[in-house]
């Protein structure tokens, strides 16, 4: 079983840049797909990036080009990176993993999640 870590959520302004981190530990984590998804209260989590197993990030269009995901198989962690953050960026960021879904990028295409990290960005 994989058990995820968030860390790096912060109070930031607008314009400004933060990373958030992800840290797995269990079996096999490098042959999972992890996604960051986020969720603003009242709203449905959302998906905002995902890394293959074999290092393909992939976005949705809302926030390509602004955020970045990476991954250390080495250190059982991932990472999302994010510029020009918006107010509207604002939320509790989850990362989470499978090991089925390889495009995953559905909440329930994953089987394991962390407890989030709050981002609030101010205008």
């Amino acid at each position: 079983q994989v058990q995820l870590v968030e860390s790096g959520g912060r109070l930031v302004q607008a314009g400004e840049a933060l990373s958030l981190a992800c840290a797995a530990s269990g079996p096999a984590f490098s042959s999972y797909t992890v996604g960051w998804f986020r969720q603003a209260p009242g709203k449905e989590r959302e998906h905002v990036a995902g890394i293959t197993w074999n290092n393909l990030p992939y976005y949705p269009d809302s926030v390509k080009g602004r955020f970045t995901v990476s991954r250390d198989n080495a250190k059982n962690a991932v990472y999302l990176s994010m510029n020009t953050l918006k107010p509207e960026d604002t939320a509790d960021y989850y990362c989470a993993a499978t090991n089925i879904k390889y495009f995953g990028s559905s909440p329930n295409d994953f089987d394991y999640w962390g407890q989030g990290t709050q981002v609030t960005v101010s205008s």
